[in-house]
């Protein structure tokens, strides 16, 4: 469902405006990514400036927004040469400590602390460079274009992590400690059909399934592959192997990221943008009993935002369980590392789902 507005002239005028900014920032560029090198692990200052209304414009969040309600949002800045195009994002079950995963090839983690259910702050952040298993940098803008990150058992504190790349298409899998992310424990095998991915449409979004029919299995997606009915492509690890996934096309969205639901439905980040229109935003929801090997799903749109919201390049998505028992969806934004055309979001929605949803937590 489209969240429809009506703003006055002026306000449309400053909408377009912005648009075309965040287009000329996302357009295709020369790479323009810092060097990591020399980058050491260590702590990083973060200014959030807290979003009230998911309006661009006015106030109040009674504007429908599908399927989702508001919940409170954080422009995030920092004067680290390495800070932004965040890309991935995976909180745990308290929906306060997280870990992002940049496109340069960075990590970051750190806790979100909130005034009352609002998020108000980032404190105790750490920033690192991703690492080989040899303990090397991923220097090459080939190696460390990671898009994804999802926890694929244990705790943010204790546990390890499934990071995904894109242009040489790989699952790599990280350790997590009380330093950050560890060097590369090696990569998950993939089948050949996936490895010979032409560069850029490797994997952009990965998660592991944290309930439902595949529990423990990871399901992953390219951001632009699409199959002969110009579909989505993605891909379930069953025990059978790896099968494919295919996401209904709706207009020409790229998927961005997808995240597990507690009751073993799917959620997928899409994003559009076009010169005429701007950025676009969109959030779909694939119910447990859809997900299927080798079908088409469709899934139910919660959200779909544009330039007149309060939104930039949405990448990364992380879902969890509030205190109230309602799914808290959380995003992060990619500002492509042009911080002075971009920004770093931190957004986060409640969505009621059923209690025949919630009546399956404990499979």
């Amino acid at each position: 469902m489209v969240a429809f507005l009506n703003l006055r002239s002026g306000a449309w005028s400053v909408v377009l405006a912005a648009a075309i900014v965040v287009l000329t920032a996302i357009a295709p560029r020369a790479d323009t990514k810092p060097s990591i090198d020399n980058l050491k692990t260590g702590p990083v200052e973060i200014t959030a400036t807290p979003i009230s209304s998911f309006l661009r414009f006015g106030s109040g969040d009674d504007v429908p927004l599908g399927k989702l309600k508001f919940r409170g949002g954080l422009v995030l800045t920092s004067e680290h040469k390495h800070f932004g195009g965040w890309s991935g994002l995976v909180l745990d079950d308290d929906a306060r400590r997280f870990v992002a995963i940049s496109d340069i090839g960075v990590w970051m983690t750190g806790e979100i602390d909130y005034d009352g259910d609002r998020p108000s702050r980032i404190k105790d952040a750490r920033l690192g460079p991703l690492l080989g298993q040899d303990g090397s940098v991923l220097t090459r803008n080939i190696y460390r274009d990671a898009e994804a990150v999802t926890l694929e058992k244990g705790t943010l504190d204790k546990g390890t992590l499934l990071v995904s790349f894109e242009r040489r298409p790989r699952i790599v899998r990280y350790g997590i400690g009380d330093d950050g992310v560890e060097p590369a424990e090696g990569a998950i095998e993939l089948p050949k059909r996936i490895r010979a991915m032409r560069r850029n449409q490797g994997f952009e979004a990965i998660t592991v399934m944290k309930s439902g029919d595949y529990k423990g299995r990871t399901i992953a997606f390219a951001e632009r592959l699409y199959n002969k009915d110009r579909n989505h492509t993605g891909w379930i690890w069953t025990k059978k192997g790896v099968e494919p996934l295919y996401l209904k096309n709706i207009g020409d969205f790229d998927v961005t990221d997808v995240a597990s639901g507690d009751d073993g439905s799917l959620y997928v980040l899409e994003r559009r943008f076009r010169w005429t229109e701007g950025v676009k935003m969109r959030l779909r929801r694939i119910t447990r009993d859809e997900l299927k090997p080798g079908r088409t799903v469709t899934g139910d749109t919660l959200v779909e935002a544009d330039m007149a919201h309060q939104i930039d390049n949405m990448e990364g998505l992380s879902v969890t369980r509030a205190k109230t028992g309602a799914v808290l969806v959380t995003m992060i934004s990619d500002d492509n590392m042009n911080r002075n055309l971009q920004r770093t979001l931190l957004l986060q929605f409640t969505f009621n789902d059923t209690g025949e949803q919630r009546a399956r937590l404990q499979d």
